[in-house]
């Protein structure tokens, strides 16, 4: 699937340390929080991962965005990437 590819891709670049053109940071949830994006045909897709939790690439939550509110990240997700990313910083951070 084409999205499947794009995702492996952006994230196999993200792994070695760059960024992918489809890759934005995702704002206020701190540092190194990314986005990866793709359209396809009438779907956007969107992938949060992180990368500066105990120095490796987390994938944090994955969705198909159904647009409510135009381009904008829907409020449940960005409450969900949050609590995982708390559970996640609590759990491999001393």
């Amino acid at each position: 699937m084409v999205v499947r590819d794009r995702v492996s891709t952006a994230l196999t670049i993200a792994a070695e340390g760059s960024k992918a053109d489809i890759v934005k940071p995702l704002k206020g949830l701190g540092s190194g929080v990314m986005e990866i994006a793709v359209r396809y045909r009438t779907d956007a897709w969107r992938v949060i991962y992180v990368t500066e939790v105990a120095g490796q690439l987390w994938v944090i939550h994955a969705f198909r965005k159904k647009s409510k509110a135009g381009i904008a990240t829907p409020k449940a997700e960005i409450d969900l990437v949050r609590d995982r990313l708390g559970r996640l910083k609590r759990e491999l951070l001393p």
